[in-house]
C-alpha cells in the first residue's frame, strides 16, 4: 500500500471549445511536472472504443501524487488556481462543467505494518 493520491480531473468544454480547452490544459503539463510530488500529470481526450462504451467527459487528467500534502500543494499553486478561476467559473471561461475527484489505493481500517 501507499500514500499515493491518484486523481482524476475531468473537463466538458463549452460548445466548440474542446481544442482551446485541450491546449490550455497541455500547457499546465510542463511546470506540473517539475512539482517534486508529481508522478504522473498528462490530459488526455476521450476516443471511441467498442470496448469501452461508458460515459465521461471528453477531456481528463490522469494524475498520481506522491502523497496527499503533494497533492494539496499542486492545487495551491497559483497558475492552477487561476485555470479555475478563468476557465470554470469565469463566464467567460472555456469550461461547462468540470469534475475533479481524488482516490486512493488503501483499503478502509488497512493494518498497516509498524
Amino acid at each position: 500500500m501507499s500514500s499515493k493520491i491518484y486523481c482524476l480531473a475531468s473537463f466538458r468544454p463549452k460548445a466548440g471549445k474542446e481544442e482551446a480547452l485541450f491546449r490550455v490544459l497541455q500547457a499546465l503539463e510542463p511546470n506540473t511536472l517539475r512539482e517534486d510530488g508529481c508522478e504522473r500529470y498528462v490530459v488526455t481526450r476521450h476516443i471511441e472504443n467498442p470496448f469501452a462504451e461508458g460515459e465521461s467527459y471528453p477531456i481528463v487528467f490522469n494524475e498520481v501524487w506522491r502523497s496527499r500534502s503533494d497533492f494539496e500543494s499542486h492545487c495551491a499553486r497559483r497558475e492552477i488556481v487561476e485555470f479555475f478561476q478563468r476557465e470554470c467559473v469565469d463566464e467567460s471561461g472555456l469550461v461547462e462543467a468540470y469534475n475533479v475527484c481524488v482516490y486512493t489505493d488503501e483499503p478502509l481500517e488497512y493494518d498497516q505494518p509498524q
